[in-house]
């Protein structure tokens, strides 16, 4: 879709949940900012390998946060008109027990959610 749009703008976003309070006592805040955006990029960069390889422009983001809200509050930001992200597929009871994020977010956007998974 991307190859075949040249208006469509790809926006990839990671959030990284928010650093343990204890840790803050031994890293300043600009320290734990870096270790996040790098630990982002990481996260990024295979995905970010293929697009550059396919000629499709993109925009990396990252937040800091509780993930689901993060995503919401992006997409309202930048005014999404769809999102398209992966989940774990750790099933039913995993879903349960903890929560989905794909979930999570379904119900907090006002814009077409696609999963993959």
């Amino acid at each position: 879709m991307a190859t075949e749009n040249p208006e469509l703008q790809l926006h990839l976003l990671n959030v990284q949940e928010p650093i343990e309070p204890r840790m803050h006592a031994a890293l300043s805040a600009q320290e734990i900012k870096n270790i996040k955006a790098a630990e982002s990029q990481q996260v990024m960069q295979p995905v970010m390998q293929i697009l550059d390889l396919a000629g499709v422009p993109y925009r990396t983001e990252w937040r800091s946060g509780e993930v689901a809200q993060a995503i919401a509050s992006y997409a309202d930001e930048i005014g999404c008109e769809s999102i398209v992200m992966g989940t774990r597929g750790m099933g039913a009871i995993g879903n349960l027990v903890m929560g989905s994020v794909a979930i999570k977010v379904a119900h907090l956007v006002k814009v077409p959610l696609t999963l993959v998974k």
